[in-house]
């Protein structure tokens, strides 16, 4: 799946949308997020992308980064090696409405999902919920 943005662009940029400061009593999650979209994306771990789809910022750009990192790492996911289940379960966790606006991304997520073996039963769940 081609990426058709440049990824040495961050989302701020990418968006055309400074939030500026994140508010003075906001959570942790709310300060990382801030500047997380400050990064450029081709510099977000697989961690970071997460943090972002699980707060549904930047899904045009984060969600095909986070597939890629998925893709790139199925085999060794079915040699019994890591693979990022918080970034399979970010991506998984996303609303329908998601999807339906990324129906091609949704496709890659199914092409990714088929060429898993051994799930944890807690993703097994989330696959059934993702493909109802």
């Amino acid at each position: 799946m081609p990426i058709d943005f440049n990824p040495d662009r961050s989302i701020q940029e990418l968006e055309g949308d400074d939030w500026g400061n994140p508010p003075e009593d906001s959570t942790g999650l709310v300060q990382a997020v801030y500047t997380l979209r400050r990064r450029p994306l081709s510099r977000l771990s697989a961690y970071e992308l997460g943090r972002l789809i699980g707060q549904d910022v930047g899904l045009r750009w984060t969600l095909p980064l986070a597939l890629k990192v998925l893709r790139d790492t199925v085999d060794d996911h079915n040699r019994g090696g890591f693979y990022d289940d918080d970034l399979l379960s970010a991506v998984l966790g996303r609303k329908p409405d998601t999807w339906k606006e990324f129906p091609e991304l949704a496709q890659e997520a199914n092409k990714i999902i088929d060429l898993l073996s051994n799930l944890t039963p807690n993703m097994a769940r989330q696959v059934k919920r993702f493909r109802p």
